[in-house]
């Protein structure tokens, strides 16, 4: 896939020349996105396209899964997201001749988006057959403020000569079956029209429509209204599943045909479609009311209050401060109005992996969010907590106690039909109630509405209904998969066993903090003391020969992979079966790595720098979540600079199309994962302590470092320079304690914290890489 070229700017994403064979990658950069309503950055006029598409949080539709052998527990269905009303097409003619970028030769195609006013500009000049010199201004916004409303300023004019155009502007629906990668033929017939159209109807210069999804059984309304200044002729027209209104004028030199179009979009699950209709015309004369330069000023304020809450910084390095911006700007967008419904990997920019959620938005996403902008994870977790009896029946239907929460899924239901990667990565529900565990201890905010308690209880009881001791005492978990899904199926992978210690030991702990809420729960004295004792004598393999944690029972006995024998056969998974990658020392992404960071405190410095560098000999990183992990643990095993060079890849992943596949959407965790690359990786914070704690570094090619953090009500700005660290209070009124370095220090309004820089003090060099996979940006 070919990558777009962007011009280096702190705050901008600007593309000088549209490639247009680059189009599927740049239409997932400029999507614009509220996390409620998301439009691909496709051109106006629809053609040339990659993938076209409008999403909606929370709108699917269900599809039969195939199995060559059926077995029990298989999940009977799959889920897919899937495209609404679009309303982005404004196809534009003018004397005659349609608008055809790949045929007319412009003189100038360019867009752009500004981080701090939200909205995708595009600007494009070219002379036509007639010779009339003709310009176009497009302009495209998600409301951060009008969760159901998106806007497009599309404006034509002729700069030196008469012209006659003509826009064509629809809200269309079902214009293009969800790709899914499945040759069942059931499947394609499922899809093919995933919407009933329940009403359709044009008003003044515009119209609203409803439909009905024919196997989810969500409703969806749309509604677009469109005002004109300049148009000698409007006329709407409906047909069975679009509104399409047309404008006409005759342009002397110096003339431009102005459209404002609002496109308002809703959905319910158990909503009526005349119900839906009103709302959603409703939001529509909201939008109307305000007016574009309205709708523009509020996204410029709530955009201030981002960068006033969450800039970040760093000199010596233009390219990573543009994509770590473009990162954060992307975190909030598809997040900022999100409810009810999950997130996907993807969020609402394309659509890979059929837009399901995975463990990567409680690991990566939500403990981001929790620092920066807390309420919007609050969100996410509500989502899941929402789900926990779905994750009980599944739970039954597997033989064990507790909650088994899906690994991947749009509503809750398990929808994975590859079980080794899927069910067998039971480490899901542990990074889930870690993440409620979070939101806890970076807020403050134990309230039970967020229904963490439960969370917590369900999780434990899951454990100890897996795992089991042996005859000595030692608590085992057999038959997992951990976060490398090339080694899959195995014994006491290092990252489950002490991620389900953890969350036997908070259950316990929140238990004994809420003992009336934990006895309605069922808790007694004596199911607490079994947590304990399963968390105590949690197995932890070891190799006293090699002096490192085998990722699981006997890795480090695996037969070693032939890294130099090819270089170009990434990912692996496309050249190799899994049943020879199952069998060797080769690592698709952090596992036993991610351990070093998420349970910090069962690693001496020695163990982490021995583990670090011999699993980074054998890591492939062949996820995009792998990346940032490695940032912070090499940061933490005191290379900055490698620790920099992964940060780089981690922001760079979607900008370059670093892995070939950013036309499917973005790497959300990886987007989140880049601000961790930074706070917890140079900035050294760990937000699982009783105190906020840092520990800084700066790499050579670095001179400065700053970021922002939430911590328990108040904001926080850590700048890092040569002279040191000092940690100001933005926001709050009462002094706060951070440990920076291991030192105990103060906070205040008007009194800042100061910290001499340390000198890295690496334990072992700094390790290598499989060849040919070090870091890529």
């Amino acid at each position: 896939m070919v990558a777009p070229t962007f011009v280096v700017d702190p705050w901008v994403i600007r593309e000088p020349r549209v490639d247009l064979e680059a189009l599927p990658v740049s239409e997932s950069i400029f999507t614009t996105s509220n996390g409620c309503v998301g439009m691909r950055g496709t051109l106006d006029e629809v053609e040339p396209h990659g993938t076209r598409g409008t999403f909606l949080s929370g709108v699917f539709e269900t599809h039969p899964l195939a199995y060559p052998e059926k077995a029990y527990g298989d999940p009977p269905e799959g889920q897919v997201m899937i495209r609404v009303a679009d309303g982005t097409p404004l196809r534009l003619v003018v004397d005659g001749v349609p608008l055809d970028v790949r045929t007319l030769g412009p003189e100038t195609h360019e867009r752009s988006l500004d981080l701090r006013e939200g909205v995708l500009d595009r600007l494009l000049r070219w002379r036509t057959p007639s010779g009339t010199t003709m310009e176009l201004r497009s302009r495209r916004l998600a409301s951060l403020r009008e969760r159901s409303l998106c806007a497009v300023r599309y404006e034509v004019r002729a700069l030196d000569g008469p012209a006659h155009v003509a826009v064509r502007s629809e809200l269309a629906l079902g214009t293009n079956t969800p790709e899914v990668e499945n040759a069942d033929p059931r499947v394609g017939e499922a899809l093919e029209r995933p919407f009933e159209t329940l009403d359709v109807g044009c008003d003044d210069a515009g119209g609203a429509m409803a439909a009905r999804t024919r196997r989810s059984g969500i409703t969806i309304a749309a509604a677009v209204r469109h005002v004109v200044v300049g148009a000698g002729h409007i006329h709407d027209e409906a047909g069975i599943d679009q509104l399409v209104t047309t404008m006409t004028a005759d342009l002397e030199a110096g003339e431009t045909l102005g459209i404002d179009k609002f496109i308002a979009q809703v959905w319910s699950r158990d909503g009526h479609a005349d119900s839906l209709l009103e709302s959603a015309r409703a939001v529509l004369a909201s939008g109307v009311d305000r007016g574009w330069e309205g709708l523009v000023a509020d996204q410029g304020s709530e955009l201030q209050e981002l960068w006033d809450r969450a800039d970040v910084e760093v000199d010596g390095d233009p390219e990573l401060q543009q994509a770590l911006r473009y990162c954060v700007y992307t975190l909030f967008t598809s997040s900022a109005c999100i409810a009810d419904a999950p997130m996907g990997a993807k969020a609402l920019t394309g659509l890979g992996y059929s837009g399901h959620t995975f463990w990567d938005i409680e690991g990566f996403v939500v403990p981001a969010l929790l620092l920066l902008f807390p309420d919007a994870a609050g969100r996410l977790l509500r989502w899941r907590a929402s789900t926990l009896d779905s994750a009980r029946e599944r739970a039954e239907l597997l033989g064990v106690d507790g909650a088994a929460f899906a690994w991947r899924t749009i509503d809750g239901r398990e929808t994975s039909a590859y079980w080794p990667a899927g069910t067998a990565a039971i480490h899901i529900n542990a990074d889930l109630s870690r993440a409620f565990w979070l939101h806890g201890n970076v807020t403050g905010d134990t309230a039970p509405e967020l229904g963490a308690l439960e969370i917590l209880v369900e999780t434990a009881r899951l454990w100890m209904s897996v795992g089991h001791h042996d005859t000595d005492g030692a608590w085992h978990i057999f038959g997992v998969t951990g976060p490398d899904e090339y080694t899959g199926v195995v014994d006491d992978n290092v990252f489950t066993n002490l991620m389900a210690r953890r969350n036997l030991v908070r259950a316990a702990e929140a238990c004994e903090r809420q003992p009336d809420r934990a006895a309605a729960l069922g808790v007694d004295d004596e199911e607490l003391g079994r947590w304990r004792d399963a968390a105590a004598a949690a197995h932890v393999p070891w190799d006293p020969g090699k002096r490192v944690h085998p990722a699981n029972s006997n890795f480090t006995s695996y037969r070693e992979w032939r890294f130099e024998d090819r270089t170009d056969a990434y990912p692996l998974q496309d050249h190799e079966h899994y049943a020879k990658l199952y069998r060797r020392q080769v690592v698709k992404q952090a596992d036993l790595v991610q351990a070093l960071w998420w349970c910090r405190e069962d690693f001496t410095d020695e163990e982490v720098a021995r583990d670090l560098a011999y699993y980074e000999a054998r890591t492939v990183r062949d996820s995009s979540l792998s990346a940032s992990v490695q940032a912070v643990v090499c940061a933490k095993a005191q290379h900055p600079d490698l620790a920099h060079r992964y940060l780089r890849e981690s922001a760079m992943a979607d900008l370059r199309d670093l892995r070939g596949d950013t036309d499917e959407g973005l790497h959300i965790a990886s987007v989140a994962g880049t601000w961790l690359a930074l706070s917890a990786g140079l900035g050294g914070l760990r937000e699982d302590a009783e105190h906020l704690e840092l520990a800084p570094l700066l790499p050579s090619e670095l001179t400065r470092t700053c970021f922002r953090v939430a911590w328990r009500g108040r904001l926080l700005r850590v700048e890092t320079t040569g002279d040191g660290t000092t940690v100001s209070m933005l926001r709050g009124d009462d002094p706060v304690d951070v440990v920076v370095d291991g030192a105990l220090l103060r906070v205040a309004p008007d009194s800042p914290a100061r910290a001499p820089l340390r000198a890295p003090s690496p334990l072992l060099r700094e390790p290598a890489q499989p060849a040919g996979r070090q870091p890529l940006a």
